[in-house]
């Protein structure tokens, strides 16, 4: 099954929804990256959280930033997405290793104590920036906060990477779920009872839920209404002439040693882990260009 988002309304629009499978993309963050499990499935959160808020953004040209900082010993996780949701990310030790914590992978322990931030680039003179602590550093329950206080959004955010013994990806996905200002009590305590059925989105994406029938059991008695589907993928837009800038960014003096040295140079992407190789020819053309 290829990956997707599916968007939604319920109950006469007073609340919307988002609900994505997000095997494929993890999969091949996992690949890139040769990610640990529980780097894989904390990476694999935020990605599919990502994907889903990328959706959100109004404009071709927006684009949002997630970015975990803490101190445990993942040392950080970022992400990117675009509104058409391709997104991108990595993590700062993808060989983090840790013991599992009541039968499942140790994600908050891997992420540790610290904080989030989301920047949404929209065009304007500047980015909009939210930022608040890890309540539990689990990602979903730290987004529903980041809403309910930096948004003021009241939200639920459901998000989970099951992984096969091989260490791959069996499956993962998540829902963002969002009340609208003028939403109504019966609603809510509709919706609560709904979501204290549910018991983690791996076990109903384990269990072949799409999408779709993810947000028809949330939203069982809610009038459930499927606006638009949209395909989501891991998508990094780096190339050669891109990642120049940043061989450029290192300073005149450091390229002018490099070629001193007269080796080769290799510069990978932090977003793919893909390698670019800068031969000294290459080298003293890019020093002569930044003069």
């Amino acid at each position: 099954m290829e990956d997707y988002i599916v968007r939604a309304t319920a109950a006469d629009n007073q609340v919307r929804a988002f609900a994505a499978t997000t095997k494929q993309v993890v999969e091949t963050a996992r690949q890139h990256h040769n990610t640990s499990p529980v780097a894989t499935a904390a990476l694999g959160r935020l990605l599919s959280a990502g994907a889903m808020m990328g959706s959100m953004m109004k404009n071709d040209t927006d684009m949002l930033t997630l970015q975990i900082r803490g101190n445990g010993p993942i040392e950080g996780i970022t992400v990117t997405a675009d509104s058409f949701a391709n997104v991108k990310g990595y993590v700062g030790n993808p060989d983090v290793m840790l013991p599992p914590k009541n039968g499942k992978l140790d994600v908050g322990g891997a992420v540790g104590v610290g904080l989030l931030q989301i920047i949404k680039d929209m065009g304007l003179k500047e980015p909009y920036s939210g930022q608040t602590i890890l309540v539990s550093s689990e990602i979903a329950e730290d987004l529903t906060y980041y809403f309910a206080n930096s948004e003021q959004i009241p939200s639920s955010v459901g998000l989970g990477v099951l992984m096969e013994k091989d260490n791959t990806v069996r499956c993962a996905g998540g829902f963002i779920i969002q009340m609208m200002p003028f939403a109504q009590e019966k609603t809510v305590g509709r919706l609560e009872e709904n979501l204290r059925r549910v018991s983690s989105v791996t076990s109903l994406l384990d269990q072949g839920y799409t999408p779709e029938r993810m947000l028809e059991v949330l939203f069982e008695g809610l009038g459930l209404e499927i606006t638009d589907t949209i395909p989501t993928r891991f998508f990094c837009n780096c190339s050669k002439e891109r990642v120049e800038q940043a061989v450029v960014s290192i300073g005149k003096k450091e390229i002018e040693e490099m070629i001193r040295d007269g080796e080769d140079i290799e510069v990978k992407c932090h977003f793919c882990n893909t390698a670019y190789h800068y031969t000294v020819e290459e080298l003293k053309k890019i020093l002569k260009r930044s003069r």
